[in-house]
């Protein structure tokens, strides 16, 4: 369970640290694709987001999806749907999105 938690965190701060880096050009709108079941996870991310100075709507949008018996689908649509990054929070989601 500890690993998992790591793991997640981790995560995090690599896509925080990608966004920072874009988010410094001015004007830009970063597209945040998320393929995640778990709210607390979703909330964290818009929490820290918005921490760094994203405010939803005006420089950072989300493209949410709830995973679920068409996975494999809503993965295929995040890839081809032009984000800059795409946020998973379980095994399954990430195997898809590959």
């Amino acid at each position: 369970m500890r690993l998992i938690g790591l793991a997640v965190v981790l995560s995090v701060s690599l896509i925080l640290a990608a966004l920072v880096a874009e988010g410094e050009q001015r004007g830009r709108v970063a597209t945040v694709g998320e393929l995640v079941n778990n709210p607390l996870l979703q909330e964290t991310l818009r929490r820290g987001l918005h921490e760094l100075g994203y405010v939803e709507g005006r420089n950072i949008v989300f493209e949410s999806r709830s995973p679920g018996s068409r996975l494999p689908d809503l993965a295929a649509e995040l890839v081809r749907f032009p984000v800059d990054v795409i946020v998973v929070d379980t095994t399954p989601a990430l195997q898809a999105v590959r």
